[in-house]
């Protein structure tokens, strides 16, 4: 492999001067420029930029790791990811998981490899032990609601955000109200999960729990979702389901099979999509983006740990 040394002796100037050229360097005549660049085309130079990154202390990558990369609710968070480290100069490398625990290991093995500067956690199931284990390699940010004293973390109260949305369905006169999660044992979860616990026993309503739904993701999974809601016995008169995604699925598949919405059953989304907005779903709107987007800046600040919580917004629309 060719070395800086052979491109010196080719272009007939210093090892220092080969340098500098190819760090970009102002101070480098015209001609000697020249001469080194066409010895470097003559050898065929290619820079090794591991040698480079592991000089520097610096990749300018950062590590992006997400379940899943169709769905709209990482999809947005990305893109906040995606323009804010464009901004500062740096590429994200994404790692989609599938909730793989290895596939989260693997990214963590390229920070204590130096092959990234830091990874933002978009979702995780990787306990918090082997998060510990990579923390003194690299700032790891959190993208959901954690007191973790080594992380920084961005997020949303979602025990509030529920909260809000079960109070707006009781308000408008439904009793009998069903839930549906994505992964019950995530800390979002289970946050909604103790939302919908407290405020049901306040105004001693019944909590069936026949009416609790999980793994809700896609749009998919809404018809499986009204599947299961229509093949009850004893419905629930309104459901709140944890993506528009699948609050679009479900009440697709109820118009096909001619179940009105919000006359026979009520439906209550979150995110605010575009798909919510087409369909005229009732949603609470998370400002995604800026999860992505201040990340970033939580990426780019590591010595002062923060947890920063974004706040959420009703959307009242035609669905409930």
């Amino acid at each position: 492999m060719t070395n800086i040394k052979e491109i010196a002796q080719c272009a007939g100037v210093s090892v220092s001067t080969v340098s500098r050229v190819l760090n970009d360097h102002p101070y480098v005549s015209p001609d000697k420029r020249k001469s080194v660049l066409e010895a470097i085309n003559r050898l065929n130079y290619t820079r090794n930029i591991n040698a480079i990154h592991l000089s520097k202390g610096k990749t300018n990558l950062i590590g992006v790791i997400i379940p899943f990369n169709n769905h709209p609710y990482y999809g947005a968070i990305v893109n906040g990811i995606t323009k804010q480290a464009n901004a500062i100069g740096c590429h994200i490398v994404i790692f989609q998981t599938n909730y793989d625990r290895e596939k989260e290991i693997q990214a963590f093995n390229m920070l204590q490899m130096k092959q990234l500067d830091g990874i933002i956690v978009c979702s995780r199931i990787s306990e918090m032990k082997i998060l510990l284990n990579y923390q003194k390699y690299g700032p790891i940010i959190l993208c959901e609601d954690t007191a973790q004293a080594e992380f920084s973390s961005i997020s949303i109260d979602h025990y509030a955000a529920f909260s809000c949305a079960l109070e707006y369905v009781i308000a408008k006169g439904y009793k009998k109200i069903g839930y549906s999660l994505g992964r019950k044992k995530s800390r979002n979860s289970s946050h909604r999960t103790k939302a919908f616990n407290d405020i049901m026993s306040k105004h001693q309503l019944i909590n069936n729990k026949e009416w609790l739904f999980e793994g809700s993701y896609h749009i998919k999974d809404g018809e499986q979702l009204f599947q299961e809601w229509n093949s009850m016995m004893d419905k629930p008169e309104a459901v709140i389901i944890t993506n528009d995604d699948t609050a679009a699925g479900f009440i697709l598949t109820a118009k096909k099979s001619g179940i009105r919405v919000p006359e026979d059953v009520a439906i209550l989304g979150f995110n605010n999509d575009s798909l919510g907005e087409m369909l005229d779903i009732t949603t609470i709107s998370l400002p995604l983006e800026w999860i992505g987007k201040m990340a970033v800046d939580l990426f780019e600040n590591p010595e002062e740990v923060k947890h920063v919580k974004l706040d959420y917004a009703l959307i009242k629309r035609s669905s409930v």
